[in-house]
């Protein structure tokens, strides 16, 4: 019988944390990994554990085959985690992308339809900006509102905006290539530790992606979205929502308004989480987190001996 434990929370990273060869150790070890990709793969109608595995980059990066790659990744590992341990987190959350898998892992979306979901979603987002039209950069070392700041003073009747608070002096900012590259500028004289341009072909988050979201809108009306069984908190409001129609609205607005990542850990940590469990490949999310929620515990699972460290400290 599953327990749920109030003061612990899983979340689930988004894109960036994908490489080839990910969950490779783990599924050597568990068949749960390889089950859900073929899940996912049947679902798609195309290999995406080979994608995975074997690569090559350039494949696993296109955006369309990046989040079900990562939505698969980050199912797999908590199916792995419910097979071997009765401990469940009371609350959810995930970064962007992440969001649809906490869907899923708290029983509010079936697997199938997020795959189905989140590719779509991959293909709008790349068909509404086409390649170098939008960009996105990383500014570390300034305040939230030092961002926000730069990226008006330098707009010029073009989309740049703060988009993703990733945790206190970190913030990504997208839009219009051009006011990127002005606003980089502009933090770099505003004092910015570093002002970074990301690899990425798609601007998130922005403005630019509101045809995308109008167009997710029709597939988001057709899934079918049950109330979550943990306390799921969306990146858009940074409050947990429970009825359908509200959750649908709320990942439509995901996708043009900014992830609140510092705000939805710190929500969680004020309301008692005082262990976060970053559920998916890699540690981007652990990084974040020890940032904003100094005082708690972070774990990530990726791997046989980060689950066997984490079962044995919430298994006891």
């Amino acid at each position: 019988m599953s327990e749920q434990t109030y003061n612990l929370a899983f979340v689930f990273p988004g894109q960036g944390s994908q490489s080839v060869g990910m969950l490779k150790e783990l599924a050597a070890t568990y068949p749960e990994v390889r089950h859900t990709f073929e899940q996912a793969s049947d679902a798609l109608g195309k290999d995406l554990w080979a994608i995975v595995a074997d690569g090559p980059e350039s494949e696993l990066n296109w955006t369309q085959n990046t989040q079900p790659a990562m939505m698969a990744a980050g199912v797999a590992v908590w199916e792995v985690w419910c097979k071997h341990s009765a401990v469940r987190p009371a609350w959810m959350a995930g970064h962007s992308l992440g969001e649809y898998t906490a869907l899923v892992c708290s029983g509010a979306v079936s697997f199938v339809d997020g795959i189905k979901l989140v590719a779509a979603r991959g293909r709008l987002m790349q068909e509404a900006v086409p390649a170098g039209i939008g960009a996105m950069a990383a500014i570390l070392g300034l305040e939230d509102h030092q961002v926000v700041k730069v990226c008006a003073d330098v707009a010029e009747n073009e989309i740049v905006s703060a988009v993703n608070y990733n945790s206190p002096g970190q913030v990504v900012i997208a839009g219009n290539t051009a006011a990127v590259e002005r606003a980089i500028n502009a933090a770099k004289e505003a004092g910015a530790k570093r002002a970074v341009l990301l690899p990425v072909s798609v601007p998130s988050h922005c403005l630019l992606m509101q045809p995308a979201a109008d167009k997710l809108n029709d597939h988001l009306q057709a899934c079918a979205i049950e109330m979550p069984k943990m306390t799921l908190v969306h990146n858009v409001d940074v409050t947990p929502h429970s009825a359908s129609e509200v959750i649908k609205n709320a990942l439509k607005e995901q996708l043009y308004n900014p992830v609140r990542w510092s705000d939805t850990i710190k929500f969680m940590h004020d309301q008692g989480v005082t262990c976060f469990v970053e559920c998916g490949p890699g540690k981007v999310l652990v990084g974040l987190n020890k940032r904003i929620a100094k005082e708690a515990e972070h774990f990530a699972i990726y791997d046989p001996e980060t689950l066997n460290k984490l079962l044995e400290q919430l298994n006891g």
